[in-house]
């Protein structure tokens, strides 16, 4: 790789933070540790820039110091609706067409999926290296990053529809084929997509996570006392910090719960997230089952709510039937939290010995590893005692070196000892 004329001036990295606050799940909490970890470091002179959105920037502004600063995103242009016979004149269509080709036309293959290309803004901000950590991205000639999280849709198609298979295949082969490093959070997802995508060994990278709580204030016990009391929580209850989304298998979940209490356990569980209408057939399937007061939807809560609920829960339980890391269970760990989650994908290499695991498909053995960890005070000290060591092998500042690293790399930068040690050591998860 050819040396850049303008090495003589600090390495200048975009990170990409276009995202609305509530609506991306995990992936948020990933920024805020990022962008906090990297104001933090103090030991070079690189600058970081986070791409946002007009408007949705209160997120993220709290974690942003030293060399971190925001860069607004330039709106995109309007595009002009496509003119033809299921445009303007779809009422002639309706009137005219007979039922069987109208439905035959609704259900035409999916329209393909064009990568856009870059608005110019990093490009007008001189960055050498962009980074995409949301599964989402454009085109540029900036040397890249992408983080493809996972490729869910591939070993559970049936939990989405055929036009979100073809986007999400377009989309992460496209950035895939574009970047210079692809990485991923954990071994499993190493080895899974490049069977899946067949991308070069060496160009996929396993940099692991860490739990966003590192980034926030611990909460006093006046504002544990008033998250209690905001989201009328349970004197005793088990948290799962996850949206509405069919893998993450709420449904399995309400139905443990159904045979808890068949068995005289009732455990009351606190979900979390901002679900638009998603929790309606859950609440409704509880209500069947008769546990519709064991399970409480509070929304989206703020960062001093979330810590407070890991402070407050007895228990977390993950039932996650597919997941590229499986954020929540490291911040529990973190937090002296006892776990009990799934044993699929990458979870088992993750928690490595510190959690209670259960296989996702068999609701019997939900409730079970619920119950052991829920009922058994010398399980849940050995869980809160291990799942401590574990989490301490995770750190956003450790995330943020190898990144660094990375990042010099890509910019034709020299490399301190550290950095090559740190592109070297061997994946610890």
């Amino acid at each position: 790789m050819a040396m850049r004329e303008d090495r003589s001036r600090p390495l200048r990295v975009c990170v990409d933070a276009r995202l609305v606050s509530g609506e991306w799940g995990g992936v948020e909490q990933v920024i805020i540790g990022l962008a906090d970890a990297l104001s933090q470091l103090e030991d070079g002179d690189e600058e970081y820039l986070f791409l946002v959105n007009a408007g949705h920037t209160a997120w993220l502004e709290p974690f942003l110091s030293g060399h971190c600063s925001l860069l607004m995103s330039s709106p995109p242009p309007a595009q002009p609706r496509p003119a033809g016979l299921l445009g303007a004149a779809r009422g002639l269509v309706r009137a005219s067409v007979p039922r069987p080709i109208r439905a035959a036309i609704r259900s035409r293959r999916p329209r393909p999926y064009y990568l856009p290309e870059t608005d110019g803004s990093i490009e007008r901000a001189s960055v050498d290296v962009m980074h995409f950590p949301m599964q989402v991205g454009f085109q540029t000639d900036v040397p890249t990053i992408y983080a493809p999280h996972d490729l869910q849709h591939l070993h559970l198609p049936q939990l989405f529809s055929a036009a979100a298979i073809a986007r999400r295949e377009t989309q992460y082969r496209a950035l895939c084929e574009r970047a210079s490093i692809v990485t991923v959070m954990s071994s499993w997802g190493r080895d899974d997509i490049i069977a899946q995508y067949g991308l070069p060994p060496e160009k996929v990278r396993v940099v692991p996570w860490s739990g966003a709580i590192e980034a926030y204030d611990l909460p006093t016990e006046s504002q544990i006392a008033a998250a209690r009391d905001r989201l009328a929580l349970p004197e005793r209850f088990a948290l799962y910090p996850a949206k509405v989304w069919p893998h993450k298998n709420h449904l399995r979940l309400v139905a443990a719960l159904k045979l808890l209490r068949e068995r005289g356990v009732d455990v009351p569980v606190i979900l979390t997230g901002d679900q638009p209408g998603a929790e309606v057939p859950v609440l409704a399937e509880a209500e069947d089952l008769g546990v519709a007061d064991l399970v409480h939807f509070v929304g989206f809560v703020t960062s001093a709510e979330l810590v407070a609920l890991y402070r407050m829960a007895r228990i977390m339980v993950f039932p996650s039937l597919f997941e590229g890391w499986g954020l929540p269970v490291v911040e529990a760990m973190s937090a002296g939290l006892p776990v009990a989650c799934s044993n699929v994908t990458c979870l088992p290499a993750v928690t490595a010995g510190a959690a209670e695991l259960f296989d996702p498909a068999d609701t019997a053995a939900i409730a079970a590893a619920i119950a052991r960890v829920w009922l058994d005070d010398r399980l849940r000290e050995r869980l809160i005692a291990d799942g401590r060591a574990r989490a301490a092998c995770f750190s956003w500042d450790h995330t943020a070196r190898i990144f660094r690293a990375c990042y010099r790399m890509l910019g034709n930068r020299e490399l301190t000892a550290e950095d090559r040690a740190l592109l070297d050591a061997p994946p610890i998860s």
